[in-house]
């Protein structure tokens, strides 16, 4: 239910938020289906005004298709707008970690050596956020098992300059 979504995404941005992760814009891409359009008012309704909701017009080419993900896919960029994770079922439901855990990540990494759209006051939120998402992740991520296992909902992008 859309509800749910909307309302877990509110409330993680409000966590974020307070945590002192500022300037984030979360984008809800509503699917171009005949039932998505037309429970779009109600999606909009469901959010805040801190959340933009596009509306895909029939006639351009699907959002998901170009970004070679899913509806409920979660794809979360750097600040300077690279691809850093996308999430795809069943890591991005809210009610994990994965989403909150790679936003962090995302809004902390400095990738490029001095970057000038962090702000000095964040460095310390981050050296703690950044600790925190690393045992985290350490603790959630699958042990090896001498198997090989393919994890393809759960990408990490890593760019090379």
């Amino acid at each position: 239910c859309f509800f749910t979504f909307s309302t877990r995404l509110e409330d993680l941005r409000v966590k974020l938020k307070n945590e002192g992760l500022l300037n984030i814009s979360y984008v809800i891409v509503n699917h171009q289906e005949t039932y998505s359009q037309r429970k779009f008012h109600l999606l909009k309704e469901s959010v805040s005004d801190y959340i933009t909701v596009y509306q895909q017009d029939e006639q351009q080419a699907d959002v998901w298709t170009t970004l070679n993900g899913n509806k409920d896919d979660f794809l979360i960029y750097d600040r300077c707008g690279r691809l850093v994770y996308h999430l795809g079922l069943p890591y991005s439901f809210l009610s994990f970690q994965y989403v909150e855990e790679s936003i962090k990540i995302a809004y902390c990494e400095n990738k490029c050596g001095n970057c000038s759209y962090m702000e000095p006051e964040i460095d310390g939120i981050c050296e703690n956020i950044t600790k925190k998402a690393d045992e985290k992740l350490a603790e959630i991520e699958p042990k090896p098992t001498g198997q090989h296992s393919h994890h393809h909902n759960l990408h990490r992008h890593r760019q090379h300059h």
